[in-house]
């Protein structure tokens, strides 16, 4: 059996949440025999398909991108071969150009949609989009939400209750490396009174600059890992502030990541738009036993955060709660082990990669061989 999935970037160009996402279902459904191949747009792309641990990974050149949209002619001839040998075809959502090649390329294949999120930030694209994003989801046999939250409060998912399915998003421990002892020695000697951290891209909804006032306020020294272009902009501000408890290291390789989640107190994750729909750093936190603050906003962050139990939640952009929920797991180890443990616990049941590939394995199951009557 062959699964076809489909998204607008993948390794090497791109691993993020969706991205990582795909490889966990390629690599998991295997043992269920359930074989995967990855359609993806880069700018630079490979002239032959190419084997990606144990998945075959198809790039093609991406023409066009706008508003995050990248627009390939190569990807319409290259999904109608691939289409051929699927039995499944996995579409990863939002990308409106994935959209039009459904609709383009007869296929007559089973159709599953991962919903990882509504289009939040592009509204006025949206109202021109709609009418091609309804045609496509009513389309797809099953859609699948990543928590029971996003269900809850996204208008569109409800539109298409009856086929929509929940499943976590996973990560599989081992795929993250082994904690290095030097590295520990080199992290905990830079910071040597512990802190707080934060781990992800500098884009827009990850609540960056709310994280900045809260560290005024509160004065305690904070962690922040990942690249993107807002990174020296904040670097200067805190420069020029005399903001010395917030120390932006930049992207890091996994295995400092993995370090500065054994060393942290807690971690923290002041996202405040629902473009961040589920936060696979929240999971890589409770993969490492390790209380958190997230925001409430009426995604899956919630989901994989519970408060009273794995941490503490807060109402997004308010620089004090998020200074107070700081100051309380800062002050409490006894609390902060109790909500590690709760998290870890919750990583176990809830969000391991064997999980999700289960459960995506039983749907594929269900669907192939089923007969479409599409055109």
């Amino acid at each position: 059996m062959r699964v076809l999935h489909f998204f607008k970037t993948y390794w090497p160009d791109t691993f993020g949440g969706v991205e990582r996402s795909i490889h966990a279902l390629a690599r998991g459904c295997r043992p269920y025999g359930i074989e995967a191949d990855v359609l993806a747009l880069s700018p630079q792309p490979k002239a032959e398909p190419f084997i990606f641990d144990g998945h075959r990974v198809t790039q093609v050149k991406c023409d066009l991108d706008v508003a995050s949209t990248g627009f390939s002619r190569a990807a319409i001839g290259a999904f109608r071969r691939l289409a051929q040998d699927a039995d499944v075809i996995n579409y990863h959502f939002p990308w409106p150009f994935m959209d039009m090649v459904e609709l383009m390329v007869p296929h007559r294949k089973p159709v599953v949609v991962t919903y990882h999120s509504d289009i939040v930030k592009q509204k006025l694209l949206l109202k021109l989009y709609s009418p091609l994003m309804h045609r496509f989801l009513a389309r797809a046999d099953r859609i699948i939400a990543t928590s029971p939250n996003y269900l809850a409060s996204s208008p569109i998912l409800q539109r298409y209750r009856h086929k929509v399915e929940v499943i976590p998003l996973g990560l599989d421990e081992a795929d993250y490396p082994a904690v290095e002892p030097q590295r520990i020695q080199h992290w905990q000697e830079r910071f040597p009174d512990g802190f707080l951290l934060f781990v992800g891209v500098l884009r827009y909804y990850k609540g960056i600059h709310i994280l900045y006032e809260a560290a005024k306020l509160a004065n305690l020294p904070i962690v922040v890992v990942g690249g993107g272009e807002a990174e020296g902009d904040f670097r200067r501000h805190a420069h020029e502030d005399g903001l010395e408890n917030l120390h932006f290291l930049g992207a890091l390789e996994d295995a400092d990541k993995t370090a500065l989640l054994t060393l942290c107190r807690a971690f923290v994750f002041p996202s405040h738009l629902r473009s961040e729909a589920f936060g696979l750093s929240l999971v890589e936190a409770a993969m490492a036993g390790k209380p958190m603050i997230s925001c409430e906003i009426g995604t899956g962050t919630s989901y994989v955060n519970l408060n009273g139990e794995t941490g503490i939640t807060i109402a997004p952009a308010d620089p004090q709660a998020l200074a107070s929920a700081m100051q309380i797991l800062w002050n409490d180890e006894a609390l902060c082990a109790r909500y590690g443990v709760a998290a870890r616990r919750r990583y176990e049941t809830m969000f391991t990669a064997a999980r999700m590939t289960q459960s995506y394995a039983e749907i594929y199951r269900q669907l192939a061989g089923k007969q479409v009557g599409r055109s």
